[in-house]
């Protein structure tokens, strides 16, 4: 994951406020109109699906096209949707496993863009390629799909913290919360103190500028649980979820997160 300021990565629309799961329902029930629901999981998980088929061995523009061939032929055009079942486990999963078999048929095939109509489902302009770590060069296809998602998920709830300090007067705050910790516990390296802090952003004291540390960080880990809890079926799940992410990055070991 790249560290950015101002990301879409995954999309930024939160066209929805109910869970995927909720959401599916509704699909299933015929509440939403499915066409938007799939826009909405294009946005979300293009990256992942894209990521997957890089690895495979796809080159750019092949995996583009099979990106959008998977949104459309099958997860709009064989009704995906209806066949997803939350206790079967979760929706990534489903998806990942769909999108699996999606790629054996279509190396039976000696063409897919005959598939997907002129106007296609959902616009997928590519100008900012996901790029993996370093250390990501030996991943598997699955391991590059499970890093662009959580990567997705950090990048969004990362926006909505600078979004939320922003909004309510609380800028500082998120200057000493990137620098101190995310910053440094993304790039490995290590944190300028908060004596330091008190210089830059002329904060009154150390013990302000820890409190304002303290004040976002909780803010993260509210906001990324809430987010988790969005796409799971029980709190256990979200639990589970949340564990993996910030050990991806180390959060847990090196900051208490």
């Amino acid at each position: 994951m790249a560290l950015r300021d101002q990301t879409d990565m995954g999309g930024t629309a939160e066209t929805f406020l109910t869970t995927h799961w909720s959401l599916i329902e509704d699909i299933q029930k015929q509440k939403t109109p499915e066409r938007a629901m799939i826009g909405l999981l294009l946005e979300r998980y293009w990256k992942p699906v894209y990521l997957y088929l890089r690895r495979t061995g796809c080159e750019n523009e092949q995996a583009k096209d099979l990106t959008q061939g998977f949104f459309h032929e099958i997860v709009l055009g064989r009704r995906l949707i209806q066949k997803a079942d939350p206790s079967k486990g979760r929706f990534r999963a489903f998806l990942l496993h769909a999108l699996k078999q999606y790629v054996i048929d279509t190396k039976r095939r000696q063409s897919i863009q005959a598939n997907i109509p002129p106007d296609k489902l959902v616009s997928l302009e590519i100008t900012d390629q996901p790029i993996l770590p370093q250390s990501g060069s030996q991943w598997s296809p699955e391991e590059c799909f499970l890093y662009a998602w959580k990567s997705a998920i950090l990048d969004q709830t990362l926006a909505d913290v600078k979004d939320d300090c922003i909004s309510t007067g609380q800028e500082t705050h998120w200057h000493a919360f990137r620098d101190h910790l995310l910053c440094p516990t993304l790039e490995g390296r290590e944190p300028p103190s908060l004596r330091e802090l008190c210089q830059r952003y002329n904060i009154a004291s150390e013990k302000t500028a820890s409190n304002m540390v303290i004040t976002v960080k909780r803010r993260f880990q509210r906001l990324l649980r809430k987010r988790l809890r969005s796409m799971v079926s029980s709190d256990a799940e979200a639990d589970e979820e949340m564990r993996d992410i910030v050990q991806t990055w180390e959060f847990g070991a090196q900051h208490a997160w």
